[in-house]
């Protein structure tokens, strides 16, 4: 306990930042990820070209790569000055978006094609057809795909403590300084990891359980 009660004031910086990186870069991803989603399945084959490309372009790419793309490549471009926490969320989503899209999807190919040409036949664009009908059941589908994209997407945030982002992949390093014991810390970081899936999988049965009664 000492090692964690003698060094609060890196902990909880750490765990904010950890924090802050998993929801932002999660509402990013859902929000791309909703809309590449309903590109891949989109009637105009140009969009889903678009879809495509993207999804295969940046899966099959290492995160890290998108990291240094994101930490190098992107200050170059000087269109907007960030910092290295804003970058990092930019890198966190772009990735993580093409796997929700993935999974999204997949739930809107469970959404009985009769209901979207049914909509389409009492004269609603493509688009009050995604938003209205068919992505609501989507997201109903796939609240356990999701909640592992997410589950994964909060242990990616370790990586950005290898572009100078303070958080929870950082604490080993910055309390070797200090003399505390390497593998100590590491369970330390390990446990509040634990506790934040364990969250999350509470959150994922909560959603099951509740969207359950309305299908």
């Amino acid at each position: 306990m000492d090692t964690l009660i003698d060094n609060l004031d890196l902990w909880w910086p750490a765990l904010g930042r950890t924090v802050i990186l998993f929801f932002a870069s999660a509402a990013m991803a859902l929000v791309l990820g909703a809309i590449v989603g309903a590109m891949r399945v989109s009637p105009v084959p140009i969009a889903r070209a678009v879809g495509t490309a993207y999804v295969n372009l940046v899966r099959n790419t290492p995160l890290t790569l998108i990291f240094f793309f994101f930490a190098l490549g992107f200050p170059a471009l000087k269109v907007v000055p960030l910092s290295f926490t804003s970058l990092a969320i930019l890198a966190l989503g772009f990735y993580t978006a093409t796997y929700v899209a993935e999974a999204l999807r997949a739930g809107i190919n469970t959404v009985p094609v009769g209901q979207a040409e049914a909509a389409r036949a009492i004269g609603l664009p493509f688009g009050q057809v995604m938003t209205l009908i068919v992505l609501p059941q989507a997201f109903r589908s796939i609240v356990p795909p999701m909640m592992s994209v997410l589950i994964a997407l909060l242990k990616n945030t370790t990586i950005a403590a290898g572009f100078s982002v303070v958080e929870l992949g950082s604490m080993r390093a910055n309390l070797s300084e200090r003399g505390e014991p390497a593998m100590v810390v590491l369970l330390w970081i390990a446990a509040f990891f634990v506790a934040m899936v364990l969250l999350l999988s509470w959150l994922q049965r909560t959603l099951e359980k509740r969207w359950k009664v309305y299908r």
